[in-house]
């Protein structure tokens, strides 16, 4: 019949069905391929849209394996640092986890997919606020946001299960060693360098902390104080 349309019909993000999963395909074997193997991590990278937490110029390279600037000055981790950090934290269904660092979100949503809660904290008030939007539209109802210096972690909540720190510092800080149960696992990114560091699992123990060197990696300094934004 004139002028009907026989395009297939697109959801509302434009993609077909089809060329979404061949997508998410690409996109789970980049991170096998890049060393992430946990079931559990997969799943819930699977489950979280990276593209949700990407806007403006960079909506295109969402599912790049590549870090991508986000609004006050820092970045949204490449998809595979995103995995091998949740697979060496090795969060449980039953663990709170305090996250350094909310940036775009990603990475508190993929947390919020694995364990029962999540608060992440953040120095710049813009990033928490479009942040929490999200988590909102998303129906992720297991995260609490703080503005905060994430330097000095939440002690009023403390001890946790597990602490991910997604930038870096010169060393592991001592007030969120502090706040780590014993048997807890910390995750962060250390060194002097801005151009590398070393990306470190630090576990709690009876006596002490052991500390495992895992790659090299790049993240935005850990600054103490707020963010004027």
């Amino acid at each position: 019949m004139a002028g009907e349309d026989d395009s297939p019909d697109l959801p509302s993000d434009g993609v077909a069905d089809g060329d979404r999963a061949e997508r998410q395909m690409r996109f789970l074997f980049q991170l096998r391929s890049r060393g992430v193997t946990d079931p559990r991590v997969l799943a819930a990278m699977e489950r979280i849209d990276r593209g949700a937490f990407v806007r403006g110029h960079f909506e295109d390279r969402a599912y790049e394996d590549t870090p991508l600037p986000i609004a006050c000055g820092q970045t949204i981790s490449q998809p595979s640092v995103v995995g091998l950090m949740t697979q060496a934290l090795n969060p449980g269904p039953r663990d709170t986890v305090l996250e350094v660092g909310t940036g775009s979100g990603y990475q508190a949503a993929i947390l919020s997919v694995l364990c029962r809660r999540v608060l992440t904290v953040d120095r710049h008030r813009r990033l928490v606020a479009e942040a929490e939007d999200l988590f909102r539209r998303l129906g992720l109802t297991n995260i609490t946001t703080r503005v905060a210096d994430g330097s000095f972690g939440l002690p009023e909540q403390a001890p946790f299960d597990r602490i991910m720190v997604t930038a870096a510092a010169e060393d592991p800080p001592g007030p969120l060693l502090s706040q780590l149960k014993v048997g807890g696992i910390m995750v962060v990114p250390v060194g002097q360098s801005d151009a590398v560091q070393t990306l470190i699992r630090v576990t709690r123990t009876e006596t002490g902390f052991a500390y495992d060197e895992m790659r090299q990696v790049r993240f935005v300094p850990l600054v103490e104080g707020l963010g004027q934004t």
